[in-house]
């Protein structure tokens, strides 16, 4: 497995590249794709029984829920980017 991986709370990981998005789970469709992802078994609880406070979709629509605070993700993402040269644009 290679690229870089994000870290998403109690020891889980996920490869920063197929991240799409990271998502507050408190919308009705934000909770309807919760549980349709769950229906087609392609919902990852990484949660370890605490509250979702986060939820990230990957390119191979599989839906990860997350205990750490979206903001908190984001700036792990950001942070493992640093290092990956200048910026294009």
């Amino acid at each position: 497995m290679e690229g870089r991986l994000v870290h998403i709370g109690f020891g889980n990981m996920v490869v920063a590249e197929r991240i799409v998005a990271i998502i507050h789970p408190s919308s009705a469709p934000i909770k309807r794709l919760k549980e349709e992802a769950r229906a087609d078994s392609r919902l990852i609880d990484a949660t370890q029984g605490r509250k979702t406070r986060a939820i990230l979709v990957t390119d191979s629509n599989h839906v990860i829920l997350s205990a750490i605070q979206p903001e908190t993700i984001v700036n792990r993402y950001e942070e493992k980017g640093d290092d990956d040269g200048p910026e294009e644009g």
